[in-house]
């Protein structure tokens, strides 16, 4: 779930999910975390470069490492990329707190599906002072939702297989783990999203 950005489809066939008041794609709401904090969680937006860039540089070189799977370079591209998911083929959240008079982002999810829209690949960051709340786990319970509602069949993540809090965080939402056939230094966790539908 902390991998690389997940890789945007090439070709994608999928045609842009059409917004409506039912399509939790689009939903913004306020969960508590489990020290009573409230959070606003919504769609991330082209408006949020600043915030997300603000994320990522606040996040310890050990979550940078364990989110990117190595070093990131924040360019405007990357940035933009961050902030501007396609419609047709990825979704993301962030999680805000109010820090006086501005916002303050958390965390983070995404996804991005493969061509045919039946697979997706994930990723969840949560700030290190924010870690143990139950924000990541809040994340992505609502990204698989997400997901079904879109008709993806699996989801995965590739991470770093010494990351046991996204280890235990997977197991708890269910997720397999397996060895990376591609990468020996990396692992894959995988989750059915047909079999709790």
């Amino acid at each position: 779930m902390n991998s690389e950005f997940p890789q945007r489809s090439v070709g994608a066939t999928a045609a842009v999910p059409a917004k409506t008041e039912s399509d939790p794609t689009y939903a913004s709401w306020h969960e508590q975390l489990r020290d009573g904090t409230r959070v606003l969680i919504r769609p991330i937006t082209a408006n949020d470069v600043e915030l997300e860039r603000s994320f990522v540089e606040r996040l310890s070189p050990q979550s940078r490492r364990f989110r990117f799977l190595g070093e990131i370079n924040l360019s405007k591209q990357m940035l933009r990329r961050l902030t501007q998911p396609d419609p047709a083929s990825e979704v993301a959240f962030v999680a805000l707190i109010a820090e006086g008079a501005q916002k303050a982002e958390i965390g983070v999810a995404r996804y991005c599906t493969n061509a045919d829209g039946t697979a997706c690949e994930c990723a969840v960051a949560v700030s290190d002072e924010w870690h143990n709340k139950g924000l990541g786990s809040l994340l992505m319970r609502h990204l698989i939702d997400v997901a079904r509602w879109h008709g993806v069949q699996r989801m995965y993540s590739i991470d770093s297989p010494d990351n046991t809090a996204m280890r235990d965080l997977a197991a708890f939402l269910g997720f397999k783990r397996g060895p990376d056939p591609d990468d020996p230094h990396q692992v894959i966790h995988t989750l059915d999203l047909l079999a709790g539908a």
